[in-house]
């Protein structure tokens, strides 16, 4: 048989392949997609719950990615968000953990887009103005002009803003620093910011020695462990979706529509090479890439050395949770699109919907997270929980500490 012959039949084979496994993946997509999943040792989250009679001693909503907020009235997230910070009152904190405003953050105020972006980000802002607990607001990696080089000058204009708008909310860390910013919500109850955003952002930023967080979040760590630790960053540290390197059947044919969701370019096999190279090298928004890598391993090294931390993330338009090595991972990216997310493999639950996570901090030292998204079928404002669980493990509640702590140096 003639080489080019036997090519032909090896290329025909590989595409005969390819095609068969897209195909059951597609179909397999098809049976989960934007169903909640729930893993098989949790599937009796319904008949647990926390005690009736008891009263949280403080909530926090953990809400990402929410700069594409619709501006009339009629956004189902802002809706919910504001039935929340009803129930809550004073006794809870909101924390915004980045990407406030799609695209590119807040442009220049004669750049085209200014209007666009602020009409956003003032319908964000009036809504968490209603509450009367606290607000958090992290930045991501689109609010840092999607990483560009002058992406420091737009995160200096959006923290301005927020002060100038919303000043009684805290814009951490500030001035783009790294951080870590230690911020106390409740008797035994501590936030720790960071922004992972300062490692893999490309051009000028704050000068800071890039190990010297990790080391002061290690120490900030060791001197809480008697209260409950909830850490707050903009990128996950664990992720079944787009920047964890997953991708969908149609993204392997139609890799464009990763960049645009109606950049419907057929490009069957050559397509692949795009999801294999974000999950093997990655852009600089993925897990994969040199940078964020780097950032997550130390990082991790940090967090599971002390068993029961929360680590909070969005970044991934969906919402995930995962136990590992005795720590809690979210990724609660869903506050304005959604995206697809693999179910299975070390995650407790995920869901391609829009909503948000609530952690409910009880006196007896229990933690609940709650998953809340817009009901489906009912009212814009009306909450759907779709996945709980206690949290371990347990801890006694502990007196506060201090109640505002930057770069591990007490201020206040």
């Amino acid at each position: 048989m003639p080489t080019s012959t036997l090519v032909l039949y090896v290329f025909a084979l590989l595409a005969l392949g390819a095609a068969v496994w897209l195909s059951w993946r597609f179909w397999q997509e098809r049976q989960y997609r934007r169903r909640p999943y729930v893993a098989p040792a949790f599937l009796d989250w319904e008949h647990q719950a926390p005690n009736a009679d008891a009263v949280p001693l403080h909530r926090v909503a953990v809400l990402g990615d929410p700069g594409a907020v619709a501006t009339d009235g009629t956004d189902a997230i802002l809706n919910l968000l504001e039935r929340w910070e009803q129930e809550t009152g004073p006794a809870g904190t909101i924390i915004i953990l980045g990407d406030n405003i799609y695209p590119t953050g807040l442009p220049a105020v004669e750049h085209p887009g200014r209007a666009a972006a602020e009409a956003r980000f003032k319908t964000l802002l009036a809504a968490l103005a209603q509450f009367k607990g606290q607000v958090v607001l992290l930045s991501g990696n689109h609010d840092w002009n999607k990483g560009r080089p002058d992406g420091w000058e737009y995160l200096k204009r959006q923290e301005a803003f927020v002060h100038e708008q919303l000043p009684t909310a805290h814009y951490l860390p500030e001035g783009g620093l790294p951080g870590p910013v230690s911020l106390q919500l409740a008797e035994g109850v501590l936030l720790i910011v960071l922004n992972t955003q300062w490692w893999v952002q490309t051009g000028p930023r704050p000068a800071a020695d890039a190990k010297e967080p990790f080391r002061q979040l290690q120490q900030l760590l060791e001197e809480n462990q008697h209260q409950r630790v909830l850490v707050a960053g903009h990128h996950p540290l664990y992720s079944n979706a787009l920047h964890g390197g997953k991708f969908t059947a149609k993204q392997h044919v139609f890799p464009l529509t990763t960049v645009n969701k109606r950049a419907y370019v057929p490009l069957p096999l050559i397509g692949s090479l795009l999801p294999l190279y974000r999950k093997v090298v990655g852009a600089a928004e993925d897990m994969a890439h040199p940078r964020y890598r780097k950032m997550r391993r130390r990082l991790l090294r940090v967090l599971q050395q002390f068993p029961g931390v929360i680590y909070a993330a969005g970044h991934d338009h969906n919402l995930q949770y995962f136990q590992k090595n005795g720590g809690h991972y979210l990724v609660s990216g869903a506050g304005s699109k959604t995206a697809f997310v693999q179910k299975g493999g070390s995650a407790t639950f995920v869901h391609e919907n829009k909503g948000f996570f609530s952690l409910d901090f009880y006196p007896n030292g229990e933690t609940w997270l709650r998953t809340l998204e817009p009901a489906p079928t009912s009212g814009l404002a009306d909450a759907s929980e779709v996945f709980r669980l206690r949290l371990q493990p347990t801890h006694a509640a502990a007196p506060a500490v201090v109640p505002l702590v930057v770069a591990g140096r007490r201020v206040a």
